[in-house]
């Protein structure tokens, strides 16, 4: 092939399966950002040649509406072997591979983090320069990622894009969405390993090995007393407020309406 060039033959075989795979990536990656340069000075200098017939969008590279039109049609020729799941580019098949060998070829040279993907490095790494490039016109707030900024200018706008088949329900994020699906469908991916319970939500996989572990990261300021859920704190702050439920026969006080109710039964009994 073309990206094999760049090495020889010799070399090639040298190379085990995970470091031709990671070759191979970083070559298309390459490539994809010196398409990216040499389709801009393109497009300063003529207009783009191929349309899509479905949406109207142009491209400059034949091979990109190619791929672009597989998105209309569905058609993803590049399966995984190991699972079945299938994709658009091949790229996107070599990058998806990685979850099942767990090669983590990025990594980053300030906290030694490895990731699977070069963008995901990038991202990564701007949490150790603090920058924040993607700033929302209307609030000012400014964001790491600009996909962070596209599902916060939706609090703005107001825009639910992600509606439940099943009851119609909108959410203005896609994962919102796919969490929300689980009540229809039952689905419980996240599984605790201790006990096997298993739960539609990671955040409530992550409050219930709290049992297990004996964790207690809510703690009253009042008093010292500690919960390992954050209502359980709730509920015990309202101890220090103010008793506010008062028997109107006797006087006595509650912290709890349910508790007056019982207490009024011996009045009646």
């Amino acid at each position: 092939s073309d990206l094999s060039n760049f090495v020889t033959s010799e070399e090639w075989a040298c190379l085990t399966s995970a470091q031709r795979d990671l070759y191979w990536d970083v070559m298309l990656e390459n490539y994809s950002n010196l398409a990216k340069i040499t389709q801009g000075s393109q497009e300063r200098n003529r207009s783009p040649d191929y349309e899509c017939k479905d949406c109207g969008k142009t491209f400059i590279c034949g091979s990109s509406l190619i791929q672009h039109k597989r998105i209309h049609s569905g058609e993803k020729p590049y399966e995984c072997k190991d699972c079945g799941k299938a994709f658009i580019c091949g790229s996107s098949l070599i990058q998806h591979k990685r979850i099942h060998t767990g090669e983590k070829p990025y990594e980053c040279q300030e906290c030694g983090k490895a990731f699977t993907r070069v963008n995901y490095l990038t991202q990564h790494q701007k949490i150790h320069t603090g920058e924040k490039p993607h700033e929302c016109r209307e609030c000012g707030k400014a964001f790491r990622w600009g996909s962070s900024l596209v599902k916060h200018e939706r609090i703005h706008t107001g825009e639910k894009p992600y509606k439940c088949t099943e009851c119609g329900k909108a959410f203005n994020c896609g994962y919102h969405l796919t969490q929300h699906e689980r009540i229809h469908t039952g689905e419980t991916p996240y599984k605790c390993k201790q006990c096997g319970k298993a739960f539609i939500y990671g955040s409530s996989l992550v409050k219930h090995e709290r049992i297990h572990m004996g964790e207690k990261p809510y703690e009253c300021k009042e008093c010292g007393k500690a919960f390992s859920h954050g209502h359980q704190l709730t509920q015990h702050q309202k101890t220090h407020i103010a008793k506010s439920y008062a028997c109107k026969e006797c006087g006595k006080v509650y912290n709890h309406a349910n508790h007056l109710r019982e207490h009024q039964k011996t009045h009646y009994s």
